[in-house]
């Protein structure tokens, strides 16, 4: 079974995530920011990352650079989920590393798009 860490400070956020990408049978990790998501990540690496922009503690952009610069962290999947939908913000995600970038407010037809253009569905 496919991993996902979902990675926003909204729990509500979190919790329509994670009861759509377990219905695509996706074993679900959370976090509330991007020290807790690298704290998971170092624990054993997630095969996708459903990840927020602005977060407290630090940011989806910070946790991404740093991630990408662990060891094993090349590997998952990143999808940005947030509500920053400028060129500049979405060419700064994908330069750091994001492999899809996801508008919130989402739904689970948008994620099993983007999920399976990807290529992890």
């Amino acid at each position: 079974m496919a991993s996902c860490l979902i990675v926003d400070d909204s729990k509500v956020v979190r919790m329509v995530a994670r009861r759509i990408l377990e219905d695509l049978k996706f074993e679900i990790r959370e976090a509330e920011d991007g020290k807790h998501a690298m704290d998971s990540c170092l624990g054993g690496m997630p095969d996708v990352i459903l990840l927020d922009w602005n977060m407290p503690v630090m940011n989806g952009i910070e946790f991404l650079r740093q991630l990408r610069n662990t060891e094993g962290g090349e590997a998952p999947v990143v999808i940005f989920c947030t509500t920053e939908n400028d060129m500049a913000h979405i060419r700064e995600a994908i330069s750091a590393g994001a492999n899809e970038y996801i508008m919130k407010p989402f739904d689970r037809a948008i994620i099993e798009a983007k999920f399976s253009q990807v290529g992890v569905l």
